[in-house]
């Protein structure tokens, strides 16, 4: 028992210490680690992405480049512009924004850290307008600015600690150790589930905020999620609480709780 209560205190005293605040939410979250460490990592990966893509990476001078680019700037500069006045600029200050476009049907758009983001010109058809572009960005952005993959990288980091001072502490029982591997088993991966949604719902709110402050009225956000919700229709969904995303319902929904505020910054 000294040894479960002496593991837990020292774990506990390790993530008290390892946290951090999301900007405009306030959430406290997980930072174990930190942009020294993914930052490298994550430009690495976008340079080799558009090596292997080079061949479908549009020119900048492509129409669908140019307004792409124009969007995502203005985003870019509003996000900055915010982190800049809000005491949050150190945790950009490191970024290197760079927008790019590549030629290919699938419907997506991402944004690693470090303000690294593609656009495909297959979500461009549900995007439609400038507003609804900015809407996918905006949620792309807030990924990177709320620190998602460094969490995520944290709570695996965590939870491995947590299975190895789990089997430490009972080592010497084990029908105890072999229940806490079972427990463990199935309750670790459902967390990590639900932390990920967590986490495009805090994105979704966080990408009114900035499309609002880009100039962008925030209300247009919904008839974009409304096509997004079409267009999955017709593939096979896991359900909502084995799902690693919010239901397409549950998604729409926040966002109409989250539009009072975004519409604050819209209307300034």
């Amino acid at each position: 028992m000294k040894k479960i209560t002496f593991s837990t205190l020292a774990i506990a005293m390790i993530f008290m210490n390892s946290c951090s605040t999301v900007p405009l939410t306030g959430r406290s979250r997980l930072n174990l680690v930190n942009n020294d460490s993914v930052l490298p990592m994550a430009f690495q990966a976008y340079d080799q992405f558009l090596t292997e893509n080079k061949n479908t990476v549009l020119p900048s001078s492509s129409a669908q480049a140019i307004r792409v680019k124009n969007v995502g700037n203005k985003l870019i500069n509003a996000v900055k512009n915010y982190m800049n006045s809000n005491n949050y600029g150190n945790l950009i200050k490191d970024f290197q924004w760079e927008v790019n476009v590549v030629d290919n049907k699938q419907v997506n758009a991402w944004c690693m850290p470090g303000g690294k983001i593609v656009v495909y010109t297959g979500i461009l058809p549900v995007t439609q307008t400038d507003a609804g572009l900015a809407a996918v960005l905006g949620h792309e952005i807030g990924h990177a600015i709320a620190g998602h993959s460094a969490e995520r990288m944290s709570q695996e980091l965590g939870s491995q600690v947590i299975g190895v001072a789990g089997n430490v502490a009972l080592s010497k029982n084990q029908q105890q150790q072999s229940v806490f591997n079972t427990i463990y088993g199935v309750g670790g991966p459902l967390l990590m589930l639900s932390w990920s949604r967590g986490q495009e719902l805090e994105s979704d709110r966080l990408g009114l905020v900035f499309m609002a402050m880009a100039g962008y009225d925030p209300n247009t956000a919904i008839q974009f999620w409304e096509r997004m919700a079409q267009q999955s229709q017709s593939s096979q969904k896991p359900p909502e609480f084995l799902s690693t995303h919010p239901s397409d319902a549950t998604r729409i929904a926040q966002i109409r709780k989250y539009l009072p505020e975004a519409q604050a910054y819209y209307k300034r």
